[in-house]
């Protein structure tokens, strides 16, 4: 069988080594079997199952002929829906071992898989012991004589199944054809002794339902339905076949065809032959069939081949599905079962496993307890194949491109939904606790954070729903009630400011989206190595703080125009940036190098330069009509994700910038770390006069607002001096702006900015391009 494909590129123990580059391969090449052989065959000796032979004409008896139709016709359509879904998946891919785990982990995700493989080899492996205990069951009844207890046969039995297995599947199936050619001699015999017991009165009275107390048309399909969930016997010989693809869908579409064929004739001639009740009747006679054969023995022989093919079926097929698990690494404890031996690569220490979980199974008596969990373990599977094929189709993957074109994501979305609905009909209790197991599979793989290397549905899914969610933002009309912070937060390589990324993220996160835009200068073709190096470092950066946010790099001739070019053409319809946040200019330089003239007078010269370009840069993305945030922070980095204590104070003067201010400062107390900071929403006034009326009006805003604030007024004559004295042990101050236009205007606006705030530590000025409403 061929190595499934591993989630990350580690020897397996036991595994032999590939081959160098130009050595030669071995001369032994692993034994395939065609679509007849490891499809067909497996498919139809596991749905002609001892249920035909001991519980169908139960089935005919109680539903009649008509309704025994159309439950054999009702549980055909969803195995037929269930393997149109695995013929399109499996004619998607390259199909290696693993059968339904393979597949529906390359569907759905790692995290689906994982739980699916788990659960499908654990029923396998129990129904190994369960087809097992069948069998002794109908040796013991048959030969009472020979005084052999039931545990003695099952386990005996056990081991020769064991034994098939172990030699090689090439073998098994080779035990399959004979045990196929005593079934089929079995159905021989019993339809050779209908014609002397044809009743055309029988046909007639059998036609409609005869329920006995207790019985329904829903409590025969429940009985009825195990019969038919065969048909993933071939799929998990995936490893072992010649051509998956083609032999898949053929083989099983055949099955379920012929399949279907055996037991509507069933139907047709039990309800000819034997009346409904009495003692060779059909309802409570489990040798009914035995009573109408030819030659009697070969319907008991046709049990015994029922179950044993059965057995073999899941002891083959168990172990291929655990070995492909194993070989994705998906739990570490698992690994040396990935191991193969031999050409064919068989499942040796798989088989071994499950040998040993059927004869603990066998050991334990009755299994008639989890019987109906094993049941809604082969549901669940289906249900889920059904579920990938749906996802795969309905987000329109460019990738998905089966050879298989007779599956429509409706009729997958149908069978998913009839598998959902068998289950509730079957037991709706036992489905409850199924789903909730696959739930907590799913949630403890998923914990474990397993990056698979083979593309799934779920990143088709994401896209599609973000493709429609894009269009639907772009054709609605924009209401103030739906603002979200959009940031285009330009904070340099990672480390270098990092207070910005970090302020962008407490902003955004929940709420928004932040985008950490860097801008290199130089020219485009001799910067490409080096954009894709920072690119990488952003993201390493976003992912080691933890940051919700997305890396953006340009190269431009100079920053500023960098800056330009992001914000025009960053973001995608209704997600385009709305606000940009910059850091403010660190002119300190000039100060440190004051004591030499011609370096002071050099620094002064940059410094100037410096505050031109910084505010007509402000200036250029406000008339693009963007919010522009500048952050003026005096703490070192390294301590900016610890908000220091104190109030959050907004400096309210007026509509302009005002309700941008107060929309952030809801947003920081939104972050644990800022939950216990108290908003404080001040304003200076002239006058005692002004005072009572300002904070009236600064309460009924809040309370519109619906955002809790202690508001407060200052009788000042100087703002500045008051916003500093009062802000002073704030651990962020609000305030409002208006951008400058011209060069002289943008040299006062960073020095009159730097005298007006003094030493505050950490301020944030805003200027509002629109959108926010605060009544909304």
């Amino acid at each position: 069988m061929s190595e499934s494909q591993s989630i990350v590129t580690r020897s397996i123990p036991g595994a032999a080594p590939p081959p160098a580059g130009g050595a030669p391969k071995p001369a032994t090449s692993p034994a395939k079997f065609g679509t007849f052989g490891g499809v067909f065959t497996p498919c139809v000796l596991t749905i002609l199952g001892v249920i035909m032979f001991l519980r169908f004409g139960d089935v005919v008896g109680n539903a009649g002929i008509f309704n025994a139709i159309l439950i054999v016709l009702a549980a055909k359509a969803i195995t037929t829906l269930t393997t149109l879904s695995l013929s399109a998946i499996a004619t998607n891919t390259r199909t290696k071992g693993g059968g339904a785990y393979f597949l529906i982990s390359r569907s759905l995700g790692v995290e689906f898989g994982g739980a699916i493989g788990t659960v499908f080899f654990l029923a396998q492996a129990i129904s190994a012991s369960m087809y097992v205990i069948g069998f002794a069951e109908a040796f013991v009844g048959t030969f009472p004589g020979l005084g052999l207890s039931l545990a003695t046969v099952a386990t005996a039995t056990n081991l020769g199944v064991f034994v098939c297995v172990m030699i090689g599947a090439g073998w098994t199936i080779k035990v399959q054809y004979a045990i196929l050619a005593v079934l089929l001699l079995s159905l021989v015999s019993f339809a050779a002794g209908v014609p002397q017991a044809i009743d055309p009165e029988l046909f007639k009275a059998n036609w409609g339902p005869g329920f006995v107390a207790g019985e329904s048309w829903v409590t025969m399909f429940a009985l009825f339905f195990p019969a038919v969930t065969g048909i993933m016997a071939g799929a998990n010989m995936s490893g072992d076949l010649k051509d998956p693809a083609s032999s898949i869908p053929r083989g099983t579409l055949w099955a379920i065809f012929f399949t279907a064929l055996i037991y509507l004739g069933l139907a047709v001639l039990l309800g000819m032959v034997r009346p409904r009740g009495g003692e060779d009747g059909l309802i409570g006679n489990n040798m009914i069939m035995n009573d109408i054969a030819v030659v009697p023995w070969l319907i008991t022989a046709g049990v015994f081949a029922a179950t044993l093919s059965s057995a073999l079926g899941s002891m083959m097929g168990s172990p291929r599905i655990l070995q492909a698990f194993a070989r994705d690494q998906v739990l570490p404890v698992l690994r040396p079962f990935a191991a193969g031996s031999g050409a064919s690569n068989e499942p040796r220490r798989a088989t071994v496993l499950t040998f040993v979980i059927a004869q603990a199974c066998i050991l334990m008596g009755d299994l008639n307890a989890i019987a109906p969990v094993i049941t809604m373990a082969f549901m669940i599977t289906y249900g889920t194949l059904n579920l990938a094929s749906f996802y795969e189709s309905f987000t329109k993957n460019p990738s998905y491109r089966p050879r298989f074109k007779y599956c429509h994501w409706s009729l997958s979305l149908a069978g998913a939904l009839a598998c959902l609905g068998v289950m509730l009909l079957l037991n709706w209790v036992w489905a409850i606790v199924a789903i909730a197991g696959m739930c907590g599979l799913y949630w403890l793989i998923a914990q474990r954070e397993v990056e698979a290397n083979w593309g799934d549905v779920k990143s088709g899914l994401a896209f599609e729903r973000a493709r429609k969610n894009l269009a639907r933002l772009e054709d609605e009309a924009y209401h103030p009630k739906n603002w979200r912070p959009m940031l285009l937060t330009m904070g340099g390589a990672g480390e270098a400011r990092r207070h910005l990324a970090t302020y962008g993220h407490w902003l955004t996160n929940g709420h928004g989206i932040q985008t950490l835009g860097l801008v290199i200068e130089g020219q485009l073709i001799e910067m490409m190595d080096r954009r894709a190096a920072q690119r990488k470092v952003l993201r390493n950066f976003i992912r080691e703080q933890r940051l919700s946010a997305f890396p953006a790099v340009v190269v431009s001739p100079s920053v500023a125009d960098g800056i330009t070019a992001l914000v025009q053409a960053h973001g995608l319809g209704g997600l385009e940036p709305n606000t940009v946040m910059l850091g403010w200019p660190d002119l300190r330089k000039a100060e440190d190098v004051a004591d030499d003239p011609n370096e002071a007078s050099a620094a002064a010269a940059e410094a100037s330069a410096t505050r031109r370009r910084f505010a007509k840069l402000t200036h250029t993305v406000a008339r693009l009509n963007r919010s522009v945030v500048l952050v003026r922070s005096r703490d070192r980095d390294e301590k900016v994700f610890a908000p220091p204590g104190g109030t959050i104070d907004v400096w309210w003067r007026g509509r302009d910038n005002g309700p941008l201010m107060l929309m952030m400062a809801h947003l920081l107390t939104k972050n644990p770390e800022w939950r216990r900071h108290k908003i404080r929403l001040l304003r200076c006034v002239p006058n005692e006069a002004a005072s009572t009326e300002v904070h009236k009006h600064l309460r009924e805003l809040a309370d519109t607002a619906r955002i809790r604030v202690d508001a407060q007024t200052f009788v000042t004559d100087n703002a500045p001096v008051t916003i500093r004295v009062q802000s002073a042990r704030a651990a962020v101050v609000f305030l409002g702006f208006a951008p400058p236009e011209g060069d002289e205007a943008g040299e006062t606006f960073v020095t009159g900015f730097e005298k007006f705030l003094g030493d505050l530590p950490r301020v944030v000025l805003v200027n509002n391009a629109g959108g926010v409403a605060l009544e909304s």
